[in-house]
């Protein structure tokens, strides 16, 4: 037991949002988190996921995409849903003594403009950041 709250990050596909997150808190906070993610519907590590966050220094190059039904049976303090789909369409097989429901937009995957595409995913890395932040900042001795 490593004392540590443990986090799940979901979203429909465990490709971008949730990977990112997971990525995040584990760069900005895994001292005090043991965070993982997990998709409905599990379609692989997206490539640009990788780059953007390689850009802030955090590799996620080998998180793995897996479903929430492969951890059904584990327990989690925090879970937390990175998209309406998944919390209005979808059952959680997992309990978690907090729920946060904090919806992003999916980055712009395909266009033809790659420019584009790299903005909206700098974007939502941007935006996610902040939020993990502000929701996952530890206190500080004295606070």
């Amino acid at each position: 037991m490593t004392g540590k709250k443990r986090v799940l990050f979901v979203c429909t596909y465990n490709s971008v949002r949730s990977q990112m997150a997971e990525g995040i808190l584990r760069h900005l906070y895994g001292d005090y988190y043991d965070v993982t993610s997990a998709g409905v519907a599990p379609a692989g590590l997206h490539p640009l996921a990788v780059e953007i966050l390689r850009e802030k220094g955090v590799d996620i190059s080998r998180q793995k995409s897996r479903s929430v039904m492969q951890l059904r049976e584990e327990t989690f303090d925090i879970l937390v849903t990175l998209c309406d789909d998944v919390k209005k369409k979808c059952t959680l097989p997992l309990q978690g003594a907090r729920i946060i429901h904090r919806p992003f937009h999916s980055p712009p995957e395909f266009d033809k403009d790659q420019e584009k595409v790299l903005v909206g995913f700098r974007a939502l890395r941007e935006e996610m950041w902040r939020f993990i932040d502000v929701t996952f900042r530890p206190p500080r001795h004295g606070d």
